[in-house]
Formats: structure tokens, C-alpha cells, sequence
């Protein structure tokens, strides 16, 4: 099994090469870069400049704005000499997509451009979807571009997203994490061939699996071609408020987990400006990491991280197996949300216990003389990495009774805990195992964050049975509880509420996203287990949502098109009565129930 990094247990940055982005380097020895985009009209100078002032002001380092036609490339020359002449220097960003000579103009103006190979040559989608002719069109384009980028020291970032491959790749790949990848080599090959260094490749998806797998897949393919390119880490329509921050974290913690990643952004269905906190959150917290102490640990050779599976466990009542993972509440209080068992009240320690249905013994690690002498079916064993010797390996690989309640205190939490299941898994162990984990603050927004990078990290590899966050600050229990069950939704692992996959807007833009969003969950946030997607455009809009049960899409101005599956079924509905049409698009196709 090739190495996407250093050592999936010790935390260590990827080494990548440092390119220059204007006047802010990236890669190499600099910091994680956080970015931003605009949404406003490209066309509009001044709203443009006043935006990228407050999201610069928020802590940006790079701004991005779309450039869907000549004309918006054109202007971003005035952008930009304004923003100059206001005393901002932070590099700007062209988001190029269907058009080379849009691209080639932005490249005059702009510290960076970036390009979809998906649809960068929209002829490139055209003809024989497997010819080798179809990407000699595509290179000449890549090829002219980078020519002008070497005259005006402009970089590049070539941008993968899983929802608008091209035809000629979907037709051999499939949409697949290797689709991805043979998308992004083919750009990368060229950049080398014309030994243009400046480019940073990102592989962005909605689907947080595709999107941790297609990224450390181009990792190995990368370092097979003897490239050191850096890395942008995205996860593309995460929606907004807490199902956007904790979707964000779980893709890009996983990453960053990792030692990948140079630079960030988290898309929210939000003002850009309020993107940048969440982004600095996460940075900061995967960087307490640095310069830990070593966690001594072998990995399993059977392991792969390039393609999820779950891993085997057999079932204590409803926990492993074929179940889906369990929500442990931390304490005994009264809550909206129900989780599966409560600390206090179904778990309760040993000296404590009385036998009672549905209540259940729970042990230290040092308690396992009480453990092996009580005959209850369910027994839970608080356990840690530091914890496993011969006779709890033993004890774990004889009783069939035991669920693990794994904790973690180390600077790396994410790393010791997968040292455990490694273990476990060298040893042949099928235990359920349930990860706990515990923080102090007050932040709900940086719980969200945190709890999302590390659970996210380990449910992404196919670890845990069950999550159990507790916290010492002062955060409602109700609020644990929505964090762990969005973490499990977020890590495609467990469906316990309506699913919103919404872009974070652009000045492509058809309508008022956030007003829209805000209607659409209001009406549907009862079809519990439903996806709906909530697309500004057509660019990457169908692609996106391509497993959402139906969408909304911006098809014109003031117009909207609808969705069932990948199928358009309505067309240029005007935006005041499409959210109703939306209602009745669910009804007809029996996905309706009442709210109660």
C-alpha cells in the first residue's frame, strides 16, 4: 500500500514546494493559507472591492472572485487597481469556468487564476468522449494560458470538483475518486512539461468520503511523478450554520489530520466574511498538534485509505455489527434530542450498578478484575491507547460482551486513537468501540469545528461504533448532542435529519441564496433523511447534488429549475413561486410528511 503521508499516527506537514501567490506565499515552510470568495456581481466594482475589504479585514489571505465571462475578467483589472488604491495588498483570485479567454485576460490582472479541467474547454466535452483528440483541444488551451501567467508571474490552481467532470472522463472513471485524479494529472502533466511551477491543485467534493479519498489518491499519484505541487482543501456546498461548519471540518480536518493541506477554505451558504473565523478555528486547532510527542504505533497492512469500509466489529445489543453508530449523551439531564444512552443513567459505573434493563455497567481500565467477574451481556470499558497490554488484548479478543469507550488525552488525539484500532485490527479484535472525546469551551462554533475535524477524521478511516463528546465549558447538552449527530451525518455514516447540500454563492448567483435556504428549510426540515440540494447556478449546481433527492437550481436570472434525482423536471420557474413548486415536486413523488 503506497504512503499518502508521512505517518498516519504522528503528525507532520506534507512537504510541498513553495510557489509565489502576489506578495503571499504558499506551500513549503509558509503557513496554512485561509481564503475567502465574493458573491457579489463582478461587474460591480465598487460592491466588489467593499466586499473583499470586510472578508481581507476578517483575516483572508487570498481573495476570490468569479470570472464567468470576458467582460467580469476585464473589470477585475479595476477591482483590483481599487483595492490597490485603498491600501489593500492581499493577492485576488479569478474563478474561471466553460471559458480559456476569460481566463487568459484575468491571468493580466490577477495573482492567480483558477481553472476546472472539467469544463475549462467546454468544446472538450464534445465528440468521441474517449479521444485522445478531445484533450490535445484542452492542452492547447492549458498551454496558451500558462504562457501568459509565465509573463505576468501569475499562478495557477487547477481545480477539481467531483460534480462537473468532463464527459471524456466520466466516460472511463466514472465520477470516482480516480476520475478525479486522472482529471487533475492531466492538467499537472503539462503545467510540468512547461515547466511552469507556479500551480496549486485542489479536489473538491460535496461528499466528504470522495473528497478525503480523491485528495490522498493525488497524493501517491503526485509523488509517483515526482511532483510536490500544493494543496487547497475545500468542501464544496456545505450549506450553512452548523451542518456547513461541521460538514467543512470533517472533509478538511481529515486532511489536515494528515499533514495535507496549504491552504483552506470553508464554503458556507453564509456571508464570505464569516467563513474566515471558522477557517482560522480549524487551522489553529490541527496546528496545536505540531511537535508532539511520538505516538509509537505499527499500522495494520490489511488497512486502506483509499476506499471506505467500515470496520468489522460483531454486535453487543445495538452497537456494531450492521448497526448504525450510536450518540452517548454525557449526562443525565433532559434533552430535545434523544440520544442512544446517557452517562448517568443507561452507563453507570460499576460500583453503582444494580442490574436493570437497559442499564449497563461501566469499568476503568484498571477495573478489569470487576469486569471478566461480572455475567452482564453488556459491559462497557473505558479504555486508551496507553491502556493496551497482553491482558486487555486478551480479555477484548474473549468477551463478547464488551463495548470500548475509547479516550484520548494526547496533543494528537486523532493519531493515538487510530493507533488503537490498528492494534485491534493486527490482533484480529472485533470489539465495538464508541470514540469520546473531551473539550473545554464556550464556543459552540469552535466545538463545532474541533469535534468535527477529529471524529470526522477517524469516521471518514471507517473507525468507531458510536461518539460521545463531553465538554467542561459551558455549551447546552442539546448542543453536544446536535454536534454529534451532525458529525455522523456530515461522515455519510448515519441519516437523522434533512440533508441541505447548498453552494456558499458566487456572483454566478441566480437568486438570493441565504433568504432561499432559510424558506426551503423551514418548509422541509421535518423529511428526516431527505437530501436537497440548493444550487446559486448551473456551473457545478447538477454535478453537486447528483445523489440529492431532488434540487433547486439558478437556470436565469429570476429563474429557477427543478430537480428529481439528476433529472430536470421543471424549467424557468420564476424564483417567487419555485420554493412552492419545490413542496409539491416532494408531494407528487410520495417523499411528504406532514410536520408535526
Amino acid at each position: 500500500m503506497k504512503k499518502y503521508c508521512s505517518n498516519p499516527f504522528n503528525y507532520t506537514r506534507r512537504q510541498s514546494k513553495e510557489i509565489q501567490v502576489g506578495n503571499t506565499p504558499m506551500g513549503g515552510g509558509c503557513p496554512i493559507r485561509i481564503q475567502s470568495m465574493t458573491n457579489t456581481n463582478t461587474l460591480d466594482t465598487e460592491a466588489c472591492v467593499a466586499q473583499s475589504i470586510r472578508i481581507i479585514e476578517a483575516g483572508c489571505e487570498y481573495v476570490r472572485l468569479t470570472a464567468q465571462g470576458v467582460r467580469e475578467a476585464e473589470n477585475l483589472k479595476n477591482i483590483h487597481a481599487l483595492l490597490r488604491e485603498k491600501g489593500y495588498n492581499t493577492p485576488l483570485v479569478a474563478d474561471i469556468h466553460f471559458n480559456p479567454k476569460a481566463a487568459e485576460v484575468a491571468a493580466l490582472y490577477v495573482e492567480k487564476v483558477r481553472v476546472n479541467p472539467g469544463n475549462f474547454v467546454a468544446t472538450a466535452i464534445d465528440g468521441e468522449a474517449s479521444g485522445v483528440d478531445e484533450f490535445q483541444k484542452v492542452k492547447a488551451k492549458i498551454i496558451s494560458l500558462i504562457d501568459i501567467c509565465k509573463a505576468h508571474n501569475t499562478a495557477l490552481r487547477v481545480g477539481v470538483n467531483h460534480g462537473s467532470l468532463s464527459e471524456r472522463i466520466m466516460a472511463k472513471y466514472g465520477d470516482t475518486p480516480q476520475g478525479m485524479v486522472a482529471s487533475a494529472m492531466e492538467f499537472l502533466r503539462v503545467c510540468k512539461e512547461e515547466n511552469f511551477p507556479h500551480v496549486v491543485i485542489s479536489m473538491k467534493a460535496s461528499n466528504t468520503l470522495v473528497m478525503a479519498q480523491s485528495v490522498r489518491l493525488l497524493v501517491v499519484a503526485m509523488n509517483d511523478e515526482g511532483m510536490d505541487y500544493p494543496l487547497h482543501l475545500g468542501v464544496t456546498e456545505a450549506g450553512d450554520g452548523e451542518d456547513g461548519r461541521v460538514k467543512s471540518a470533517v472533509g478538511i480536518g481529515a486532511l489536515l489530520a494528515d499533514g495535507i493541506g496549504d491552504t483552506i477554505r470553508v464554503s458556507l451558504s453564509e456571508d464570505p466574511e464569516l467563513e474566515i473565523p471558522v477557517a482560522k478555528k480549524l487551522v489553529d486547532y490541527i496546528g496545536l498538534r505540531a511537535n508532539h510527542n511520538e505516538i509509537k504505533a505499527t499500522a495494520f497492512e490489511g488497512f486502506n485509505p483509499f476506499a471506505y469500509a467500515r470496520r468489522a466489529t460483531h454486535e453487543v445489543r445495538n452497537i456494531g455489527g450492521a448497526h448504525v453508530p450510536v450518540v452517548i449523551a454525557a449526562a443525565n439531564d433532559s434533552y430535545t434530542l434523544l440520544p442512544d444512552y446517557i452517562l448517568g443513567k443507561c452507563v453507570i459505573p460499576y460500583q453503582t450498578f444494580v442490574p436493570t434493563p437497559n442499564v449497563h455497567p461501566c469499568y476503568k481500565a484498571s477495573e478489569i478484575d470487576a469486569l471478566l467477574a461480572s455475567d452482564e451481556k453488556v459491559k462497557f470499558w473505558e479504555l486508551s491507547y496507553p491502556d493496551l497490554n497482553k491482558q486487555v488484548l486478551d480479555t477484548l479478543k474473549e468477551s463478547r460482551e464488551i463495548v470500548v469507550l475509547l479516550t484520548s488525552t494526547h496533543a494528537n488525539p486523532v493519531g493515538e486513537t487510530r493507533a488503537f484500532f490498528h492494534a485491534l485490527m493486527s490482533e484480529g479484535i472485533t470489539t465495538p468501540v464508541v470514540l469520546c472525546h473531551t473539550y473545554n469551551t464556550n464556543d459552540v462554533e469552535a466545538l463545532q469545528v474541533q469535534a468535527g475535524a477529529d471524529f470526522g477524521a477517524l469516521l471518514l478511516d471507517g473507525f468507531g461504533d458510536g461518539i460521545l463528546i463531553r465538554n467542561t465549558g459551558n455549551i447546552s447538552n442539546d448542543q453536544l448532542l446536535s454536534t454529534a449527530f451532525g458529525i455522523l451525518q456530515a461522515a455519510r455514516v448515519r441519516v437523522s435529519k434533512t440533508e441541505y447540500i447548498s453552494c456558499p454563492s458566487c456572483g454566478r448567483t441566480l437568486f438570493d441564496l441565504q433568504t432561499t435556504i432559510a424558506r426551503i428549510k423551514e418548509k422541509t426540515a421535518h423529511l428526516k433523511g431527505l437530501k436537497i440540494g440548493i444550487m446559486g447556478c448551473i456551473v457545478n449546481g447538477p454535478g453537486e447534488m447528483a445523489d440529492a433527492d431532488y434540487g433547486y437550481v439558478g437556470a436565469a436570472a429570476g429563474k429557477v429549475n427543478l430537480y428529481k434525482k439528476q433529472t430536470c423536471v421543471e424549467k424557468s420557474i420564476p424564483a417567487e413561486e419555485a420554493v412552492d413548486k419545490l413542496i409539491e415536486l416532494i408531494k407528487e413523488n410520495g417523499d411528504w410528511v406532514e410536520k408535526k
